[in-house]
């Protein structure tokens, strides 16, 4: 269930956001050591500074610096949001709907499940989420990021796996003392193997 070991394209994204995340932090991170060490090795210096050389302390690499790295990870962060919208076709579409303690799914021919979702491997699925109770969160760590699970509300996401596999699933919001186990399983399987079987897995 981590982030940073994705098995499909959208949670790609949301890695490379991570580890661009982590970059960022720690660029800043040194930037203020760096100050910090400077302000307890070398006391009395910024007092004989010129107020231009004080301008460059304060102004680049107090506000400067910081807002750059800031800006540059805002960039990336929408568009990774803006490229995993779900947009264009999907293999299929899903209704996902949350409960106190379980989660059901059917797809466009009307079969439901509880407890494990089936998709195709390679293709996208869109899934619509709802809740039929209280808030929820669906998460699916390795295929794609976080989707609420709002009462009376049908948000939509992307998901989907590059190779066959099982993946886990969690309920990312707290929603009450079973909330622990809130779990479901992602099947994906083969699409070839599944014809050749003659199955029309759901």
């Amino acid at each position: 269930m981590s982030t940073i070991d994705p098995a499909g394209p959208s949670a790609s994204r949301v890695a490379s956001l991570w580890w661009w995340m982590l970059g960022g932090s720690a660029i800043l991170s040194a930037l203020v050591f760096a100050l910090l060490l400077v302000a307890l090795f070398r006391r009395g210096v910024a007092d004989r500074k010129t107020p231009e050389r004080k301008r460059v302390w304060i102004g680049w690499l107090g506000l400067g610096m910081p807002i750059a790295v800031l800006m540059v990870l805002l960039a990336f962060a929408l568009s990774v949001g803006e490229r995993n919208l779900p947009t264009g076709p999907a293999a299929r579409t899903i209704d996902v709907r949350a409960y106190n303690y379980g989660w059901e799914f059917c797809d466009e021919d009307g079969r439901c499940s509880e407890g494990m979702l089936r998709i195709p491997a390679g293709q996208p699925v869109d899934l619509d989420i709802t809740s039929s109770d209280v808030i929820h969160s669906l998460w699916i760590p390795r295929l794609a990021g976080k989707m609420d699970a709002i009462p009376g509300q049908v948000n939509r996401l992307r998901i989907e796996a590059s190779v066959p596999g099982t993946y886990e699933a969690v309920c990312a919001e707290y929603c009450g003392i079973g909330h622990a186990n809130h779990r479901f399983v992602v099947e994906a399987y083969d699409i070839g193997e599944s014809v050749a079987a003659g199955g029309t897995a759901p």
